[in-house]
């Protein structure tokens, strides 16, 4: 029996009491210390020698399919965690009181745009079991190519899985396909009520129907009889690692039950993760291109205008928004056209000084320096959330001369309505309380409700805005200073999403990317859209210095209450996997990126290995009071 509570640590089924044969798969509720969980049956014994606690209740449902339960036991072992805790990804919290009443509307079903060449060419190189890699240029119509996959399998009575990294992009998918399939669409994400989560699930594990399930990736583990297609869509996105124990990659879970179904694996980016890439030339599976986009039209191509930074003749109305992008916005907003203003920092300022004395506003936990929200006039970590308020001179020298430094999506959005007055605008990023997210505002957005939109990351990805003309990148190098590995990875990807925003066939597009490095290789590679030229060159960087995809990583932390005691015991640690596993590289110790956290300090060691296998050995055998992430996707 397997329970799903993470209060269960052990790594090995437990055994209980039935008075009737129950099969492989069945939902029950058992005792386990003093409340009643949910368990799954994986198999009879015979009466063991010990006492045992009798099963409470069987539940009436079908049981768990075959190929649910064969990628349980793999994650067991893929990704070493309590079994408990992997276990709960597989099960509900609970038993449904209500019956399930969250199917999307049958609706009108509009007839869907015709498929292009090159996706009809797609989608006949996207057939068959096992993975593919689509590889299309932003607005090329890879939604119409996974809605026609889709379609394909479901006539076959088979099921789909479409992946989104987040919530905020379920509302546009679930749309598209809900236009097409109707009451078939079901949508699962966090931001559904436990109990909500739980007639949904029931309602997945009953369907006597394929079906067409949209979420992020928890929908990886929907208990679906028969799979037939699964799509990552949106496939290099840190978004599918999951950053807590089991650390499991729901591509690399998704490619596992892909295979355990014989169903069809899409990884679909416009910017595919260098080692997403590689892997799928290595192993010789297809790997498709789309280049041109879906929607025709007589529209040139985007115009894209570089501002350098440091001339800062262009910056006479604004401190950190040019001429060439006020000017840029204006027509657009004359034009009643959509602007989008993307940073990827939140915040008012993300340094507060004094400039007399020097002194910095640190959090007193963490060390890191304190955010400024203009709009709450308070200083925030938002590492531990730490708040105190701003203060009215300078706590050490009493000078009244505190600056506010580097800026962050609020003050871009309050420059914006000060230059603006009359523009609707607003701001996206993760300090945005629940209400005021992007998957709630979407249909506005999308009808061109606001005028200028405001915001990191969360804009950039896949958002089809047909009102969207003019995308202003206020500064193009902020994930280049990160001491990482991904860095340039994750620059190409993010620039490449959030300017593919523009310049999708509804109307011309423009850009304006402000940098302080107009010279700089990456970016003129990104601005030509010259992927294999980014693409081989990090790839050597790579090979170079032994990083994915030429080896397996793990990532080893502790934290301890002083600098020189994490230091200690990593140093103790590094020996010791030195001596007892010869075969593998140890890096380190060195102090985290983040070094000091809610008042201890956090070291690290990174070990690389050519067997995966020995990695998790380690991790089995680590000591106590060590954290450990395996595959990690940076190493800060």
């Amino acid at each position: 029996m397997l329970v799903a509570d993470q209060t269960y640590h052990g790594n090995e089924p437990l055994t209980y009491a039935a008075d009737l044969s129950l099969p492989r798969g069945q939902l029950v509720t058992v005792p386990l210390r003093s409340k009643q969980v949910l368990g799954v049956v994986m198999g009879t014994v015979k009466e063991p020698h010990f006492a045992v606690k009798t099963m409470s209740e069987r539940i009436a449902a079908p049981p768990l399919p075959p190929t649910l339960l064969s990628l349980l036991e793999w994650m067991r072992t893929y990704y070493p965690a309590p079994l408990g805790i992997t276990t709960q990804l597989f099960l509900p919290k609970g038993v449904p009181k209500k019956p399930f009443n969250a199917s999307l509307p049958e609706g009108p079903k509009p007839a869907l745009p015709p498929l292009t060449t090159e996706q009809q060419s797609a989608i006949r190189q996207l057939a068959g079991p096992g993975l593919h890699l689509l590889h299309g240029e932003t607005g090329s119509g890879k939604t119409r190519v996974y809605i026609e996959l889709a379609r394909q399998a479901l006539a076959k009575g088979k099921s789909a899985i479409i992946l989104t990294p987040e919530i905020g992009l379920t509302s546009q998918l679930a749309s598209d396909f809900a236009a097409v399939f109707g009451e078939r669409v079901l949508v699962v994400h966090s931001g559904l009520t436990d109990a909500a989560r739980e007639r949904l699930w029931f309602a997945t594990l009953n369907a006597q129907q394929p079906l067409v399930v949209i979420g992020a990736r928890s929908a990886l583990f929907s208990p679906l009889a028969h799979v037939g297609l699964m799509v990552v869509d949106e496939a290099h996105e840190t978004a599918y690692k999951q950053d807590q124990a089991p650390y499991y990659h729901a591509t690399t879970v998704a490619a596992k039950r892909a295979s355990l179904e014989q169903a069809t694996l899409v990884l679909g980016s416009a910017t595919p993760l260098v080692s997403d890439y590689y892997i799928t030339q290595a192993k010789q599976r297809p790997l498709v291109r789309m280049l041109q986009p879906a929607i025709a039209s007589d529209f040139s191509p985007k115009q894209v205008r570089i501002v350098d930074l440091r001339d800062r003749g262009q910056f006479t109305k604004s401190s950190f928004l040019s001429s060439t992008l006020l000017e840029a916005m204006a027509g657009a907003l004359k034009n009643q056209e959509q602007t989008l203003l993307f940073l990827n920092r939140r915040g008012t300022a993300r340094v507060i000084f004094c400039d007399a004395c020097g002194w910095q506003a640190a959090c007193p936990h963490c060390d890191l320096p304190l955010v400024y929200h203009g709009d709450a006039h308070i200083m925030r970590c938002h590492s531990c959330e730490y708040k105190t308020s701003v203060p009215p001179s300078c706590p050490v020298c009493h000078n009244a001369s505190v600056v506010f430094k580097s800026i962050g999506t609020k003050a871009v959005a309050d420059e914006a309505a000060r230059l603006f007055p009359g523009a609707r605008i607003m701001r996206f990023d993760t300090d945005n309380k629940k209400g005021e997210r992007i998957e709630q505002h979407y249909d506005a957005v999308r009808r061109g409700e606001v005028d200028i939109l405001v915001g990191t990351q969360t804009l950039a990805k896949g958002l089809d805005l047909p009102k969207l003309s003019l995308v202003g990148v206020v500064m193009a190098d902020t994930s280049l200073y990160f001491p990482d590995f991904t860095a340039q990875e994750r620059t190409y990807q993010l620039l490449s999403q959030v300017l593919g925003r523009v310049g999708r066939g509804h109307r011309f597009g423009q850009a304006v990317v402000q940098t302080y490095n107009p010279e700089s290789p990456l970016l003129q590679a990104i601005l030509g859209k010259q992927w294999d030229l980014f693409y081989q060159a990090e790839l050597q960087e790579r090979r170079t210095y032994n990083f994915p995809p030429f080896c397996y990583l793990l990532k080893l932390s502790c934290r301890r209450a002083s600098v020189r005691s994490a230091q200690t015991t990593s140093t103790q640690l590094a020996e010791q996997l030195t001596k007892q596993h010869p075969r593998v590289q140890v890096e380190g110790p060195a102090p985290a990126f983040h070094e000091k956290v809610q008042g201890k300090f956090t070291w690290q060691l990174i070990v690389k290995a050519r067997q995966r296998s020995e990695l998790v050995t380690i991790i089995h055998d680590l000591p106590a009071n060590w954290s450990y992430d395996i595959d990690p996707m940076n190493l800060l």
